[in-house]
């Protein structure tokens, strides 16, 4: 019984499932959406990549109305791209059901807007716990009519400082509603959440089965300071590098070695808290369509990162904690792919190393580096280049119209093209590098939907 058939979905949702191409629920699917849909609080831990966006997205979706015009489900998430990513799946899952209004409410976004956006309720708000608050409390939001509320990833939010922001949240909503919390881990801290804010939850814990966990493979390197980075840049330059991920602990330490990396010839970007919302939005599309080759981030900035095929996580500075190591390992080897973890650990991080080893239960895999002095400069380009289209949905424009505008006039042929992201005002395109400019070129002598649009590359 893992078909989503068995469920008691609305039509429209069943339509859009089997447009997605979902056929058997995921294990955290099957064990949460009954008693979701039955209106049950529901406390689940699952990884990221389990298909728990898909089953709180139907249950609150299923239990809209749409023809009240309030806002009726709230969803709290740690990371603007997170909150991002949820927005997206939850409107995909949406599109059968006519006039949803979902709004995105996220710090370091300007205020203005969505101020604006807010002058009639919607009926469905993603957000980060600051910024929710700040609207709750300026009367800007009202959640006097809110009959689910979502904590995703709620042991980063409490990482992250926003167990105060979360009570206070709870606050000012409707006292009765269905509370839905997932979480990686079950530390202490969550169990106490849950019992302040459920009421006598479904517990579901879901572990990937042993046959089926992804095959990865770490490896752990002693190295002196000095000699970071040009361990790190040797690594690289090997066969697993072509897709990298590289976790710094500081974000002054993720522009200098983005930087370094840049200058000695990698396709590298930064990613952090620091930089502004549009920036960081530009980073993860030109990581996730392969026009970027190695992205250095914070363990926070990275958090909403969902990339399936990633065949390398470097650690450059170790974790602080062995959760946090944990989860950095687990962003490759997802979806059945083989993975590599590398860490790099200087002598004085040696304790960490053992935390690491007492948590995991088995010896670490320590390997000699022989570092070798850098000869000249690494040509390592990305197989992809960015064009940015300015216009978005809010010109109506979708991936189609964007693909059909290269197959047709720009002669392109549909594998030269890879991945395609249409923002409220302005689209990406990932094309082939030895392409790019030939795209460029047809698509700014050409239309696409009829229209003329600026067209540029990105990077």
């Amino acid at each position: 019984m893992t078909t989503f058939n068995t469920l008691t979905l609305k039509p429209a949702l069943l339509a859009s499932i089997e447009t997605l191409g979902y056929t058997e629920m995921t294990p955290v699917q099957a064990q949460s959406l009954p008693p979701m849909l039955e209106g049950r609080d529901v406390i689940a831990q699952a990884q990221t990549g389990s298909g728990k966006t898909a089953a709180f997205g139907l249950s609150l979706l299923h239990s809209l109305d749409v023809d009240t015009i309030r806002l009726q489900a709230l969803v709290l998430c740690p990371t603007r791209e997170l909150a991002d990513q949820v927005s997206k799946a939850i409107r995909k899952l949406a599109a059968n059901i006519p006039n949803v209004k979902l709004l995105t409410l996220c710090g370091g976004m300007p205020l203005g807007p969505q101020l604006a956006s807010l002058t009639h309720d919607p009926h469905i708000v993603v957000g980060t716990p600051g910024r929710v608050q700040e609207h709750l409390k300026r009367g800007s939001l009202h959640g006097g009519g809110i009959k689910v509320l979502v904590l995703d990833e709620a042991d980063r939010m409490l990482d992250m400082g926003f167990s105060e922001a979360i009570d206070d949240i709870i606050g000012r909503i409707a006292k009765h509603h269905q509370t839905l919390l997932f979480s990686a881990t079950y530390p202490d801290e969550i169990r106490k959440v849950s019992q302040r804010v459920q009421r006598e939850p479904v517990e579901i814990t879901v572990e990937a089965p042993v046959d089926e966990k992804p095959a990865i493979e770490q490896r752990f390197h002693e190295v002196d300071p000095a000699q970071k980075i040009d361990a790190l840049a040797q690594l690289l330059a090997g066969e697993h590098a072509e897709h990298a991920l590289v976790f710094c602990n500081m974000r002054r330490d993720v522009d200098a070695v983005a930087d370094e990396l840049d200058r000695r010839g990698f396709s590298a970007l930064a990613l952090h808290g620091d930089m502004e919302q549009r920036d960081r939005d530009e980073v993860l599309v030109r990581f996730a369509n392969r026009s970027c080759s190695v992205l250095v981030a914070t363990d926070v900035a990275a958090r909403g990162l969902d990339i399936v095929a990633l065949p390398l996580v470097v650690s450059y500075d170790i974790a602080h904690d062995p959760e946090t190591h944990t989860h950095r390992i687990g962003r490759t080897g997802r979806a059945g792919q083989s993975g590599h973890a590398i860490t790099l650990c200087t002598p004085r991080e040696r304790p960490k190393a053992g935390n690491i080893e007492e948590l995991l239960g088995t010896p670490l895999a320590w390997r000699p580096l022989k570092i070798t002095a850098p000869k000249g400069k690494t040509l390592n380009l990305a197989p992809m280049k960015t064009l940015v289209i300015d216009a978005g949905r809010q010109d109506k424009l979708r991936p189609g119209d964007i693909l059909g505008a290269l197959t047709g006039d720009a002669g392109l042929k549909a594998d030269s093209i890879g991945k395609i992201d249409v923002f409220a005002t302005r689209a990406y395109v990932a094309i082939r590098r030895d392409l790019a400019n030939k795209a460029l070129e047809q698509l700014r002598a050409g239309k696409i939907k009829g229209r003329n649009f600026r067209v540029r590359p990105l990077g």
